[in-house]
């Protein structure tokens, strides 16, 4: 997972044009640790355009657009349909969908279609659907559908969503954005991916990495579950038996 990470920001760090803008910014938090009370977390994203290292100008010029996409862990992740057969309700049908994102937002100046086209959207997987590209095993078509659906579900929970107010510019060159990350958002490196517009082409771009994990007893449990399932398991399984037993036995004083 961690891989896959770097190898998308060395592809994107590849993928960065060379123009007179660069970009300078930064991300509130590094980590957010998740205790029993974790209840979510805000983070703040800002930064500034300037004259790119070299460059003659003093000033750049906009007007800008910037969009902020932070995507969380990458898993593979299966979709599938149930239907009622014979008055029972079964899986009938799935796709499985490669190195999608556990959480997915973006943010923005602007509408995302007013910035750029769609193509460069896509191509960039700043929009949602186009992590749904990478399904295995399917026609294209049956993939699009699974993967509308899958969208929606993660959206639903919290875990997928598009801001596309969620930028502004208190001066010219100088933007912020807030983001609020969920009670549910999954633990593993997160990365927020920035990226600037003018006339409609990427001008700047700039990737910083951040990290959601578990400490406490809460981490203590998902590393046993992982290391040891076979006694965290066991464990549960007495846990069970014994807060039955104790029920049983208050409630029949």
């Amino acid at each position: 997972m961690s891989r896959l990470l770097a190898l998308l920001v060395c592809l994107f760090v590849l993928a960065a044009p060379a123009q007179a803008e660069r970009l300078v910014s930064q991300v509130s938090n590094e980590t957010i640790e998740i205790t029993s009370s974790f209840a979510g977390e805000r983070m703040n994203f800002f930064g500034t355009i300037i004259p790119d290292a070299g460059s003659t100008d003093k000033f750049v010029t906009g007007p800008f657009h910037v969009v902020v996409v932070v995507l969380g862990p990458t898993q593979n992740r299966v979709a599938r349909k149930m239907n009622n057969v014979l008055g029972i309700w079964l899986n009938t049908d799935q796709v499985e969908f490669t190195n999608f994102p556990s959480y997915f937002h973006v943010l923005s100046s602007g509408r995302l279609t007013d910035i750029t086209d769609v193509t460069t959207l896509t191509t960039n997987l700043i929009l949602p659907e186009s992590h749904t590209l990478a399904a295995s095993g399917s026609d294209w078509w049956k993939g699009a559908i699974f993967g509308r659906e899958l969208v929606r579900l993660m959206t639903e929970q919290g875990l997928f969503g598009v801001q596309e107010n969620g930028v502004n510019f208190p001066a010219d060159n100088f933007y912020s954005a807030r983001l609020t990350l969920p009670s549910n958002a999954p633990p593993g490196p997160y990365i927020a991916l920035t990226y600037v517009f003018k006339n409609g082409e990427i001008v700047a771009r700039k990737s910083e990495g951040f990290a959601v994990r578990k400490i406490g007893f809460e981490r203590f449990l998902a590393q046993s579950a992982v290391q040891q399932p076979f006694f965290y398991g066991l464990v549960c399984v007495i846990l069970a038996l014994f807060t039955g037993w104790l029920g049983g036995v208050l409630f029949r004083r």
